[in-house]
């Protein structure tokens, strides 16, 4: 594949912090290139703030037009998000197609969405994003023709007819909806079976999939690259104690997420909330991981799921290069792909869902085996054996404070 030539652009403005700046000014280039282009330059300029009709002043949009000529330059890609006089204004000076932060990201979504509703939900937040930006825009969508900021699933072409627009994005939220019943209908589903879940999230390329992987034996797409993983994947574990626990594999966070990408995926973030216990990955040997886990914390709050008991995984760590602080606790060091850190990572879940749980230590006779199974299936079991001159089992462990069987098990405990 031909990769486009492509120039950064990027302010920074005074209320900036440098370290944050130059975060996401490398980040913007890790997007580019997961999007399949070459960043052949990145222009900075200091300022107090953005250029209300151009993004950058009129001395620096003289050196982009330099730089476009001397290294062939198809497309630029500015660090904010553009508002659509900013992206018309500087389209007109530079005739080179301008896209921002966002749409890049939007771009990168279409090229990984596999699923249908992860199609229909990056078409939804492609539309959204493009209608109020409409004006102008049809000389540019036919200069950028099949390159980044123009793909979508099935390589739609994005018509500039508001009304055909805003029937579209009516006709994808309808078939939207009917995908969200289903899943809320799977969700009630495994409620009732009372499956205890667990959530993998983490920034983009923290190495959530590879973990997941490693887990569950399966192999979801593994890449060095950012959102490698965007449908949302669940299979059913066990854990070391033969606890049974449903594991879900999701979205990468990012800083400056587009809002549209947020509301259009809100159903599959909605996982998350969900879920009664989360791993929160964090790539321990990326230099902005303050920063990194910081959005990942915004963005659970803005889904509520802020209380949910979670354990920060500290990967990578074969990749680092002095000694390690964490700043989250609990918290566990680890390396993905070293299975004695998977196990121990378990272990230290199962370890923090004791303290969370009811203890419980009963006599269960032979004719019940269907409690027993179920006791090895849905708690951790920490002793059993069997009580030759009782002819009962006698079983102890934890088991979660409103599971179905506590009632049960209370009975037990009174009568044993």
């Amino acid at each position: 594949m031909v990769k486009q030539n492509i120039l950064a652009l990027a302010v920074h403005q005074t209320a900036d912090d440098d370290a944050s700046f130059e975060s996401s000014l490398d980040e913007l280039i890790s997007l580019c290139e997961t999007a399949g282009g070459d960043v052949r330059n990145i222009v900075t300029q200091n300022r107090h703030t953005v250029h209300a009709a151009h993004y950058i002043g009129k001395g620096k949009i003289e050196d982009v037009q330099a730089l476009i000529k001397e290294n062939e330059i198809e497309l630029i890609v500015a660090n904010d998000e553009l508002t659509p006089s900013q992206s018309r204004n500087l389209n007109d000076e530079l005739a080179v197609p301008i896209i921002d932060r966002s749409q890049l990201i939007l771009d990168i979504f279409a090229q990984r969405a596999k699923t249908k509703e992860g199609q229909l939900q990056v078409e939804l937040a492609q539309l959204q994003y493009m209608l109020p930006r409409l004006r102008g825009q049809g000389a540019l969508m036919s200069r950028l023709g099949a390159g980044i900021g123009t793909r979508g699933p099935g390589e739609t072409k994005l018509e500039t007819d508001q009304r055909h627009i805003r029937r579209k994005i009516h006709d994808i939220k309808r078939r939207l909806n009917s995908i969200v019943k289903q899943r809320e209908q799977y969700r009630k589903r495994r409620k009732t079976k009372d499956m205890f879940q667990i959530a993998i999230v983490g920034y983009t390329n923290a190495g959530k999939s590879t973990l997941f992987n490693r887990i569950t034996s399966s192999h979801t797409l593994e890449e060095d690259q950012l959102f490698a993983t965007l449908d949302p994947l669940t299979r059913e574990i066990r854990m070391p104690s033969g606890f049974r626990t449903l594991l879900t594999d999701t979205v990468g966070f990012i800083q400056d997420l587009p809002t549209t990408l947020i509301a259009a995926f809100r159903s599959t973030l909605e996982e998350v909330s969900e879920a009664d216990f989360i791993l929160h990955v964090v790539n321990s040997a990326d230099p902005d991981l303050e920063q990194q886990q910081k959005t990942v914390q915004a963005l659970l709050e803005d889904l509520n799921a802020q209380h949910i008991p979670t354990l920060t995984v500290y990967n990578k760590k074969d990749l680092l290069t002095e000694p390690f602080i964490p700043s989250y606790h609990p918290n566990i060091l680890m390396s993905a792909y070293a299975p004695d850190d998977v196990k121990r990572m378990l272990e230290k879940v199962e370890h923090m869902l004791k303290d969370e749980w009811s203890m419980y230590h009963v006599s269960i006779p032979p004719q019940e085996g269907h409690v027993f199974n179920r006791l090895k299936l849905d708690s951790i079991i920490r002793s059993q054996y069997f009580d030759e001159e009782k002819q009962t089992y006698v079983v102890s462990g934890y088991i979660r404070n409103n599971h179905p069987l506590n009632g049960l098990l209370k009975e037990k405990s009174t009568n044993d």
